[in-house]
């Protein structure tokens, strides 16, 4: 046993996993840091009046003054030159500090936590929905492909995939919500309120997913060691359970990882349309009133998540397939 673990773990293993580790956390800061200024560029760019919209989302469009436009853009240092205020937040985020929020006046930080753990929840929820739905109608169709089953499923892939997540949430708010009144059709005060949202997420990715473990099964099945195993006498369930699982998990966590960025993609249309109180409903909300800390905060937060997705779904393939460390550590 401990003759063939070591040919599975090459010497210096773990210091290839740190290795791996440490350039996936550089990764990570460049990302965010680069996200956070181009979402600094993008909204300097958008026409109009930054501190009009500010005083607007504080006061009302209906109470704006020239006198508070005035004090907002004295007090926020939007007077300044954009060099100037970028330097300013990059001298802040060297101290851990993002800054506050120009229409709630609360720091960035505890206004992403406070929306970031909905979003998280509903993330999770849609998640676990998706490959609960998408799990064993893939297994079914990898041992049965070409039947009935298989195509069916193929042509609800396509149509659900060529749907965009808005459509997708107006069919389950007109059919669960105000045709058969089962579910509340927005907002957020109990956890029946997550089940749409969940379920609009999870049909988006189960969509994609269950095409590529499908394919995972299909292929796992006709290697070698399937073939051989089925002539030593397993059955083909007992095969594919000893000898085909790990190997078919290996594409399916690395697309997993991938998912993240139609997650992401999916919460800001999602948590709009149910006015779900998570950081897509945050991001739209400072987008429209200028709340650049808010919106450079935001983007430093998604790609530090989707860098950590893709870092956990480095580990798993490397724990589902440990040979794969004598090529990283090449």
């Amino acid at each position: 046993m401990s003759a063939a673990r070591s040919s599975l773990w090459p010497g210096g293993a773990a210091g290839t996993v740190l290795r791996i580790v440490a350039s996936r956390l550089v990764q990570a800061v460049l990302t965010a840091l680069v996200l956070a200024s181009l979402c600094f560029a993008f909204v300097q760019a958008l026409p109009g009046d930054a501190a009009l919209r500010i005083a607007a989302a504080r006061s009302g469009d209906d109470r704006v003054t020239a006198e508070s436009v005035a004090r907002v853009r004295e007090q926020e240092g939007l007077d300044r030159p954009l060099l100037a205020q970028y330097a300013s937040w990059i001298g802040r985020l060297a101290q851990g500090d993002l800054g506050h929020s120009l229409v709630s006046r609360q720091p960035v930080w505890s206004e992403l936590a406070e929306h970031g753990r909905f979003t998280l929840g509903l993330g999770a929820l849609g998640w676990l929905l998706s490959y609960a739905l998408a799990l064993p109608l893939g297994i079914a169709c990898g041992f049965r492909p070409g039947g009935w089953l298989d195509r069916g499923t193929n042509a609800l892939a396509v149509a659900l995939a060529s749907m965009p997540s808005f459509l997708v949430g107006i069919g389950l708010i007109s059919l669960f919500a105000l045709t058969l009144r089962w579910l509340p059709p927005a907002g957020f005060r109990t956890g029946a309120h997550m089940v749409l949202p969940a379920l609009t997420l999870a049909l988006g990715l189960a969509a994609f997913s269950v095409r590529i473990i499908r394919n995972a099964v299909v292929e796992v099945r006709g290697a070698f060691y399937m073939t051989f195993a089925r002539i030593r006498g397993r059955s083909a369930g007992s095969a594919f359970l000893h000898h085909g699982v790990r190997n078919a998990a290996i594409p399916v966590a690395t697309f997993a990882a991938l998912q993240f960025a139609y997650v992401v993609d999916g919460f800001v249309v999602v948590e709009t349309l149910f006015n779900y109180p998570g950081l897509g409903d945050l991001l739209v909300k400072s987008l429209l009133a200028r709340d650049v800390p808010m919106i450079m905060g935001a983007g430093m937060v998604v790609g530090l998540m989707y860098a950590a997705v893709n870092l956990l779904a480095d580990l798993a393939c490397i724990g589902l397939d440990p040979r794969r460390l004598a090529g990283r550590g090449a």
